[in-house]
Formats: C-alpha cells, sequence, structure tokens
C-alpha cells in the first residue's frame, strides 16, 4: 500500500494515515516498525530500486555488445520494466525527478552512487578502441548526456497521461537521433 501511496501523492502529500486505513493496521503497528514517514519512503524506495536493478541486470547480459545499440536496448529494457511494474515505475520516476523538496535531495545523495554503476555496468565490457578519446572521457560524456537526456525527458513527459508504451517510443526515437548526432562526434 506504501507503494501506492508515494507512487500517487509523492513523499509530501503522501500519507501514513492512508497508508494505514488502505492496509488495515494500526498507525501504532506501522511505527513500530518506521519511526518516521522518511524511513518508510526510503524502505519502500530502497526496495524498488533493488528490485528495478536486479531486473535490469538480469536482462543486460542478452544486450547487444556495439555500445550506442547497448544503451538503445537498454533504455528499452527499463520501459519493459516500468510497463510491467507502472506504480513503482512511477514512484520511481516521482522520486528521482521532484527537485524542488528536502526528500529530493536526500533521495539523490542516497542513490547517485548506484546511478552512476549502472552507467559503468552499461559500458564496463564495450571495446572503446574505435573511439577519439580516451576510455574515461568518452565514459563521462555518456553518462552526462544520458542523465540530463533522461532528466529533461522524464520531466518534459506527464507520466499521469500517457501510458509507459507511448512513452517508450518517443523516448526510443528521441534517444537514437541524439545518439546519432553523439556518436559523429566520439567515433573516429
Amino acid at each position: 500500500m506504501g507503494i501506492s501511496e508515494f507512487a500517487t501523492y509523492g513523499y509530501t502529500n503522501s500519507s501514513t494515515n492512508r497508508i494505514v486505513k488502505s492496509s488495515g493496521i494500526s498507525k501504532g503497528s506501522l511505527f513500530k516498525y518506521f519511526s518516521t514517514k522518511e524511513e518508510l519512503y526510503f524502505f519502500i524506495l530502497d526496495a524498488v530500486t533493488a528490485d528495478f536493478i536486479e531486473s535490469l541486470e538480469k536482462k543486460t547480459i542478452a544486450i547487444s555488445p556495439e555500445l550506442f545499440q547497448r544503451i538503445i536496448e537498454y533504455s528499452a529494457l527499463e520501459f519493459s520494466w516500468y510497463i510491467q511494474n507502472p506504480e513503482k515505475a512511477k514512484l520511481l520516476i516521482g522520486a528521482f525527478t521532484r527537485s524542488d523538496t528536502e526528500i529530493y535531495q536526500k533521495t539523490i545523495e542516497r542513490y547517485s552512487i548506484k546511478e552512476f554503476d549502472v552507467y559503468d555496468n552499461l559500458v564496463k565490457d564495450i571495446d572503446l578502441s574505435n573511439f577519439r578519446w580516451d576510455k574515461q572521457k568518452t565514459i563521462d560524456i555518456l553518462k552526462w548526456f544520458l542523465k540530463g537526456f533522461n532528466d529533461s525527458f522524464l520531466v518534459s513527459t506527464q507520466i499521469d497521461n500517457y501510458s509507459f508504451e507511448h512513452i517508450q517510443n518517443e523516448y526510443v526515437k528521441s534517444l537514437t537521433e541524439y545518439l546519432e548526432i553523439l556518436k559523429m562526434g566520439l567515433l573516429k
């Protein structure tokens, strides 16, 4: 019930009263395990994030060894997870796109290392010898590009008004176009 509450209302507007009411437990029972709403929120967010990462890590093994195709296929895997887990996806997207709150700052601090682990895992076995620049500079440029692209795309997209299938099509099309531009600047 907590996932649904935080996905629907975000952290700030979520109510522990609604969570206990929909769960059929007392507020005392909830706070026996979680001393604050923030502790409950991060417990849920940790579990959802772990599920997301574990699911993608299993499937990443089978994606293309070519870097730019790999990025596109990885994004398709992300959206497949979103489509299969819409409430969890909405929770994750909301947690990482609401930038005007204190809880957002805490979320970014808590997960920033994991985020870069995802980028590192995406490129760890890729042959970058045909790139103009050294490996670390190439990886850094890709991280910055993907982070900025994802942030910009998710903020500009109204998750409530579209299905994840529709968003996936727009995202992959736009990502592919921008990666073609980036590829021309990075490849020899």
